[in-house]
């Protein structure tokens, strides 16, 4: 405390002692805000986001196909669809194809409208399941089933091993953390600013991506014919990680 401002209390407290207390403390209190400003200061950081994509090859075929039947009678459409929707599933179970389930089932009229009057002209019968095969194997697993009675091809993803996206996820990962340290790097080095330490890591998704094909009506084809030929792809894994940087 320097000299004028001892000289200034003690005129005070000479002049008005009883406000000498009052005039210490505001005096003393007024300085831990200002000694206290570096310990409270935020911390600087910067956040960004990487991305990582790989592709790996298909190996798998995801399919479902359906048996789909019109009849006069609810009763009629029924049977039929139930034999023939059987007869589908017993001949992919004898071909150890995986994942086999049913993926739905309906009983619905159908309409005619004549000068505006509704009537029901008869029943249509869906039944319909998915499964699993090698993609190699697929061409003629297609051929066996409209043949064993689906009538029609719903829908086909190619897919690779759940292995095989595993281990594409984990380099999808890396590749994106990767990434995103670039990103702060590249910006803080064009700032002049120094890095230090990651304060935050979020994993924001791991997304994989099937090949669809687009399928519709199937017909029985003869013996004769060759098997469907069938040309699978890769698949795309992606993840994304955000990282918070100090600097």
């Amino acid at each position: 405390m320097g000299k004028l401002a001892l000289q200034r209390i003690g005129s005070c407290f000479h002049q008005a002692g009883k406000f000498f207390p009052v005039v210490l403390l505001t005096y003393f209190t007024c300085v831990p805000p200002a000694l206290s400003q570096g310990k409270d200061k935020i911390p600087r950081t910067i956040t960004v986001t990487g991305r990582g994509i790989e592709f790996i090859a298909t190996t798998q075929s995801q399919v479902d196909v359906g048996v789909d039947i019109q009849e006069k009678t609810a009763e009629n459409a029924q049977q039929k669809v139930a034999v023939l929707s059987s007869a589908v599933v017993e001949y992919l179970k004898s071909n150890n194809v995986e994942k086999l389930q049913t993926t739905g089932i309906s009983l619905s009229p159908v309409y005619k409208y004549t000068n505006n009057i509704q009537q029901i002209t008869g029943y249509r019968a869906v039944n319909r399941v998915s499964f699993r095969v090698p993609t190699n194997k697929m061409g003629n697993i297609l051929d066996g089933v409209v043949k064993a009675g689906a009538t029609r091809i719903n829908s086909i993803n190619f897919i690779a091993k759940d292995e095989a996206i595993a281990n594409a996820q984990k380099k999808a990962l890396q590749a994106a953390t990767q990434d995103a340290q670039s990103q702060a790097q590249a910006v803080l080095t064009s700032l002049g600013l120094t890095r230090k330490d990651v304060v935050n890591i979020t994993i924001n998704s791991r997304n994989t991506y099937p090949i669809p094909v687009t399928t519709g009506n199937v017909t029985v084809m003869s013996t004769q014919q060759p098997s469907t030929p069938v040309i699978p792809g890769e698949q795309q894994v992606e993840a994304s990680v955000t990282l918070m940087i100090s600097y």
